[in-house]
């Protein structure tokens, strides 16, 4: 019985990787999506030259 529980345990490991290589991939790709739409949103400001004599735009916290 050790050799099919072992058997089993191979089988069942790669789905639990996989598993979490999709979260890591997720989660990766909200952090891609965050720095693009704040990329997104200097670029506007800098367009609009909304802070131009108060604010730097650096001062920001985005």
């Amino acid at each position: 019985m050790d050799s099919l529980d072992d058997i089993l345990e191979i089988l069942e490991g790669p789905s639990k990787t996989k598993k979490t290589s999709t979260k890591n991939k997720k989660r990766k790709w909200r952090e891609i999506e965050a720095l693009k739409d704040k990329h997104r949103l200097r670029k506007e400001l800098q367009e609009l030259d909304y802070f131009t004599d108060s604010i730097e735009l650096d001062e920001l916290d985005f």
